[in-house]
């Protein structure tokens, strides 16, 4: 809209109304405004606390009371922090060792996929897929260690032969049972595993039919009970994503495999991979909306569940796009002291070409 001459005068009020507007947002502008806190960083003065081991922080998960688990993928460590981002637990700070380097980590609660080392057996608790083609599951008694509880994850599955790079992790509990799905981006599939880690072959097969050439399954998550998976375009080699603007691409699936939807493809999806849908209520414009993360620029696009209709990108107060350099992870907390509110996306990201690590929140302003 153009602006009108000023007549008759009519210059001073103009000017106090727009001195007055100026201080206050616009509904609109409000509930697109978000501001990023970086809690933990392996870099001094970058967040409020400091960790080493906080390299190329990839997959994070928790089971909605225990500390968020975050997998580093540089130095092949899970650490554990609050919502706060305090390390955990408080008195002696876990840090867990992971074969491989590990990017997509899930929370197990059943009874399913038991790991076994040192003359100990249980069901890991925390699973993760490394780049080097494994699989590792964590229990806090295997293998037996004095002081408890296990700092190393035990390896279950290992594609390295056949050249997996897993770049993603999901589980789901099915009535046919429990279900590893990771995310092969070297092989261009998801291998599915049962609750012994014996593979599986879905009856869907997790084909996109129309999914264009080059690209692979990047990052993988059980939303609702669906399979999300984030495609990216494969480099030369096909071990490695290509950022760009467009190079992307989200699918849904059920548990069995069956392509049910494209939510997305092209812009603005750029080396996607974190996934997560947002409460219904108290995440500005995008509350009840799926959100999409892109490795690619570090932007965070959200979806209608429904409809899949791009409904933007979250921005900032200067209403300038959010960016997380590197970004990973993402999550939402559940209420309580180890996870954060519900109303705050957590995220792990490896900033600086994955030379660093950082984990933190977003809140709506």
């Amino acid at each position: 809209m153009h602006s009108r001459p000023l007549r008759n005068g009519g210059a001073p009020v103009a000017l106090l109304a727009l001195t007055v507007l100026a201080g206050f947002a616009s509904p609109a502008a409000k509930e697109n405004s978000f501001t990023v806190h970086n809690l933990v960083s392996d870099q001094p003065g970058v967040a409020a606390h400091l960790d080493p081991n906080l390299v190329n922080s990839w997959g994070i998960v928790t089971s909605g009371t225990s500390p968020w688990w975050v997998a580093n993928n540089e130095t092949a460590t899970a650490t554990l922090y609050n919502g706060a981002g305090m390390p955990q637990p408080a008195a002696q700070p876990l840090v867990v060792s992971v074969p491989g380097a590990p990017t997509g980590i899930v929370f197990n609660g059943t009874s399913s996929f038991v790991v076994m080392s040192g003359g100990a057996a249980g069901p890991a608790r925390f699973l993760f897929a490394s780049e080097d083609g494994t699989i590792s599951g964590w229990n806090p008694a295997v293998p037996p260690t004095v002081p408890p509880p296990s700092k190393q994850a035990v390896v279950a599955v290992d594609n390295s032969a056949a050249g997996a790079i897993y770049k993603g992790l999901a589980i789901a509990t099915t009535p046919a049972g429990s279900f590893l799905y990771a995310a092969d981006f070297h092989n261009n599939r998801v291998d599915v595993f049962d609750g012994a880690f014996a593979p599986v072959t879905t009856a869907g097969g997790f084909v996109d039919p129309n999914l264009p050439k080059g690209f692979a399954p990047f990052g993988i998550q059980n939303l609702l009970g669906r399979i999300y998976v984030a495609y990216a375009k494969q480099d030369a080699d096909a071990e490695d994503e290509i950022a760009g603007e467009g190079l992307g691409a989200v699918s849904v699936f059920d548990t069995e495999g069956h392509f049910l939807a494209r939510v997305a493809s092209g812009e603005p999806l750029n080396a996607p991979w974190g996934m997560a849908i947002a409460p219904a209520t108290g995440f500005g414009r995008f509350s009840g909306n799926l959100l999409v993360g892109n490795f690619g620029d570090g932007r965070i696009n959200a979806y209608d569940l429904a409809t899949f209709e791009a409904r933007g990108h979250l921005k900032t107060a200067d209403h300038h796009p959010l960016v997380i350099d590197g970004l990973w992870g993402i999550g939402f907390g559940h209420d309580n002291t180890n996870t954060g509110s519900s109303t705050s996306l957590y995220f792990a990201a490896g900033p600086d070409d994955e030379s660093h690590g950082l984990f933190g929140f977003v809140t709506p302003d």
